[in-house]
């Protein structure tokens, strides 16, 4: 079934004039001139795309960006016309009923000749490209059918709105719809034979080869017009297994993503490192990707990114960006790093700063004049300024404190929640590398930094318990799911009684 379906059959039933789907409303209908809302939630860029795919090859796709494109297609016996163009920058759908010509009566008179133009006027205009006429039933089949066999799960994710497809053996696929699992009951469990058969055809080179030498192995994969997905492929003791993590195509920006002005603030910084952590799947890649988008929109530099896989790609707006993948363009985290001082940056992402010598190469970048963006799989931003620390040998420490509390300019912890009625949103603990956090860092009296953030709030800097509070008083989050995503657990339970609200315990 196209996923087009419902909504032809809802611009029957209406009897309306025309059908909408934008991202970032709800599904309208247009009828005497007034628009009907029937969707109940807002739509996804990624949903939008889904549509698309159904009708257009990706390379149509992405020449809407140049000039709108109508296609003429059929659903049940009812004519439609159906337009994409890009509203906004993004996507839009817009479906009409088709106008119909009556047949030529045999029986009237022959027209007349047209009269001969004038020698001297000037020509008619072209007339209208023709719409392409389309069946819906068989874009929908080319959809599903065409490409590779793992396309179609990734379609049915999409439309779903979940962030990652699990494919484990002896177990039925898995989503992750707004942070919870969901098994696809109506299908049957999967072999490891068969998830290998699913995952074969979309492995890069350097993918196979970690793969039959590590048993595990991670790339990107893209499915024009779609998605990017970071995939994962392992062995377990039931056979081989994957998980696929949507990263939208287009990237969230800063605005829409609700970054506090300190957030932003980092971003028109000329040097200094600033960290981004949280645990896996926190949306740490998310919240870069719309702090370098900022940067892409508000400054005139050259940014290099490091990362493993590239996820999000960024285009050339107002900066010169290069991005380079771990395996593919470069060895390591390291090597990238050191060339990238040679390669005339301004900003240089790093997307996991995870050995000595990496974290080692990004101090020394951003105390040589370059801004240094990276991550961190930490909870908090204290244990954030420990870890980096911790790293280094005892007699190395001292020195490192000095360099790092001189270089570090921010630290955005953040944990995703589950929203109230559905979705998820971001708590973000914001510490800002000011003289006295700095004079705590070179002191080794990092376990009083959390006292610097409390009183600093003026300045931009939020404890983790203060955004979980902020969250729950604007009735975004339940008070039970911010006594589990804290990590002071005794200071939520103290903060949520000082604000009346009962205990979630």
């Amino acid at each position: 079934m196209s996923k087009l379906d419902p909504f032809l059959d809802a611009l029957k039933k209406t009897n309306a004039d025309e059908l909408c789907i934008r991202v970032g409303e709800r599904i309208y209908v247009m009828r005497s001139g007034r628009r009907q809302d029937i969707g109940r939630e807002p739509v996804q860029s990624t949903a939008v795309h889904v549509f698309a795919s159904e009708l257009l090859e990706p390379d149509e796709i992405r020449a809407v960006r140049d000039a709108p494109r109508t296609l003429r297609i059929v659903h049940g016996d009812d004519p439609l016309e159906v337009t994409f163009a890009h509203l906004k920058d993004t996507l839009a759908v817009s479906i009409r009923r088709a106008a119909t010509q009556a047949a030529p009566d045999p029986r009237s008179e022959p027209e007349s000749e047209p009269p001969q133009a004038h020698p001297h006027a000037p020509p008619p205009p072209p007339p209208p490209p023709p719409a392409v006429q389309r069946d819906v039933a068989v874009a929908g089949a080319r959809a599903t059918g065409a490409g590779r066999a793992i396309d179609e799960l990734l379609r049915e994710m999409i439309s779903r709105q979940a962030s990652d497809l699990h494919l484990s053996a002896l177990s039925v696929p898995v989503f992750r719809v707004h942070g919870e699992i969901d098994f696809l009951r109506d299908r049957p469990p999967l072999s490891g034979e068969a998830i290998s058969e699913l995952v074969r055809p979309i492995f890069s080179e350097k993918a196979k080869k970690d793969f039959e030498e590590k048993n595990d192995a991670d790339f990107a994969y893209e499915v024009p017009g779609l998605a990017r997905f970071r995939v994962n492929v392992f062995r377990d003791r039931n056979g081989v297994g994957a998980v696929l993590r949507q990263i939208p195509i287009e990237i969230i920006p800063a605005d829409k993503l609700g970054l506090p002005q300190a957030v932003l603030d980092l971003c028109s910084l000329s040097k200094g490192l600033v960290v981004v952590t949280g645990p896996t799947g926190s949306g740490k890649s998310t919240t870069l990707a719309g702090m370098v988008d900022f940067i892409n929109k508000n400054r005139t530099d050259h940014i290099i990114t490091i990362e493993d896989p590239v996820e999000f790609v960024h285009r050339n707006i107002k900066c010169l960006v290069n991005q380079r993948e771990i395996g593919q363009h470069t060895q390591s985290f390291k090597n990238a790093l050191r060339a990238a001082l040679r390669e005339d940056p301004d900003i240089v992402l790093v997307g996991e700063m995870r050995d000595l010598e990496t974290v080692a190469i990004a101090i020394e970048t951003a105390e040589t004049g370059h801004l240094v963006f990276g991550t961190l799989h930490t909870s908090t931003a204290v244990s954030t300024v420990d870890r980096i620390i911790d790293q280094f040998p005892t007699d190395q420490q001292a020195q490192i404190r000095v360099m790092l509390s001189e270089s570090l300019k921010g630290v955005v912890a953040q944990v995703l929640c589950k929203k109230i009625g559905g979705g998820r949103v971001a708590a973000l603990e914001i510490l800002l590398g000011n003289t006295a956090v700095a004079s705590l860092i070179r002191e080794g009296k990092t376990f009083q930094i959390p006292s610097i953030m409390q009183t600093s709030r003026g300045a931009g800097m939020v404890t983790m318990n203060e955004a979980l509070m902020t969250l729950v008083t604007k009735k975004l989050i339940d008070p039970k799911e911010a006594y589990m995503k804290a990590v002071d657990k005794a200071g939520i339970l103290q903060a949520l009684k000082n604000a009346g609200v009962p205990s979630p315990k």
